[in-house]
């Protein structure tokens, strides 16, 4: 069948429905969460485990995330999921201390790793293998046009104190999960307790035999560090040194999302056209220098330290929306659609996710003692190490036609 007659399956279109919700709903806090705990009087590397926290509780839950999908199904998973972040993203809005701030925030981790786990075996054992970009791109994009509104609206939300953010972000997650419900209902998914026997289980010890898998792992290390960590908790309050006007750090979270929105137009289709490897390479080395320079910002003057944040952020935005797609699509590469993958996948996630963990904290150590210029640096060699993983990496899209045909 042309590659152009290949639909992505009305299954995926809902999942990319109630991403578009999430992204809303987090890009209306992210930029204000480091603020929020700044007021608690602590500094940026203490603001920074905030983030951490959320990340370091999707890391150890992801084990269990994956055999709860096993046991009581995709979807029931994905809409607990959502409804524990609802309640923790809620109960942040109320905390009274920073160690309250840190448990509440952290326990949504929890709820984010039982919907992200449920949303990729769904996306792996739906999509076409003729258009996984497609479809990763499909789905990406939807994450990243809601980022896009999320970090301006939470700009202006934040007028109204810090924690109305929050409380909007827990409806947007009911709203989500109402979304899953409702457009799930009906469509045939594995259910409580059903075994696939047909599907053979991959081990994570056959996938770390594939060359493809072992850089993407060393470089979903770099894409969590910088795209879920040190973008998100660190960028903020560097917009926040350079002016600090509320509205600043929500606005070049949305010029990243922007830029990496854009991308994804087009990332998709060439990485299911000219392969995974070149997308991932080239996004790994824009978003290195960009990063890299990012922290002369923080010296120079107000309006060319603003154009400089703005400028480089969309940059950054840009090399994200190359990444994801090609590692994602690589990934699924790797598993098939006809092996049952869940730990590889949450393997997956927890190295990015161990990422966005150490990333935060050690950069937030470095821009108290050394400041944002080596900070920012520093970011940008950990982009170029996940680079060099992918050098002499076979195309996974090569391999991936050989096995069918």
């Amino acid at each position: 069948m042309p590659e152009a007659k290949i639909r992505i399956p009305p299954q995926i279109w809902v999942l990319v429905g109630a991403a578009f919700v999430i992204a809303i709903g987090y890009g209306l806090v992210s930029p204000i969460l480091p603020a929020y705990a700044r007021s608690f009087d602590v500094g940026v590397a203490a603001a920074s485990v905030i983030v951490s926290a959320f990340a370091f509780f999707r890391l150890i839950f992801a084990p269990a995330g994956g055999k709860l999908v096993g046991l009581l199904g995709e979807r029931p998973v994905y809409m607990l999921g959502l409804l524990i972040v609802s309640a923790s993203s809620i109960a942040t809005a109320f905390a009274g201390s920073y160690a309250q701030l840190l448990i509440f925030r952290g326990m949504g981790g929890i709820g984010s790793t039982m919907f992200t786990i449920s949303a990729m075996s769904l996306l792996v054992r739906l999509a076409p293998p003729a258009i996984r970009g497609k479809v990763s791109s499909a789905y990406g994009s939807a994450f990243l046009i809601g980022g896009m509104i999320g970090p301006v609206l939470g700009g202006f939300l934040a007028e109204f104190g810090m924690r109305a953010p929050f409380i909007v972000y827990g409806l947007a997650l009911i709203i989500a999960a109402t979304v899953v419900g409702l457009g799930l209902r009906g469509v045939h998914l594995r259910e409580a307790g059903a075994s696939e026997p047909e599907r053979e289980v991959m081990t994570i010890g056959e996938a770390l035999r594939s060359p493809v898998y072992r850089a993407a792992l060393a470089a979903s290390v770099a894409n969590g560090w910088t795209n879920f960590g040190v973008r998100t908790a660190v960028l903020p309050l560097l917009a926040a040194a350079v002016l600090d006007e509320p509205w600043v750090a929500g606005a070049v979270l949305a010029v990243g999302a922007v830029g990496t929105a854009g991308t994804l137009q087009v990332s998709g289709r060439l990485a299911d056209s000219i392969g995974r490897r070149p997308l991932v390479i080239s996004g790994l080395l824009i978003m290195a220098v960009a990063m890299s320079l990012l922290g002369l910002s923080h010296h120079a003057s107000i309006g060319a330290g603003l154009a400089l944040l703005f400028g480089l952020s969309f940059v950054a935005g840009i090399g994200a929306g190359f990444v994801g797609p090609g590692q994602q699509a690589a990934v699924a590469d790797v598993i098939g659609n006809d092996r049952n993958g869940g730990t590889v996948l949450s393997t997956f996630q927890m190295v990015q996710d161990g990422g966005a963990i150490l990333g935060p904290i050690l950069i937030g150590f470095v821009a108290d003692h050394f400041g944002f210029q080596l900070a920012f640096l520093v970011t940008g060699l950990v982009c170029l190490l996940g680079l060099l993983a992918w050098i002499r990496t076979p195309e996974p899209l090569t391999l991936q036609r050989s096995r069918a045909h």
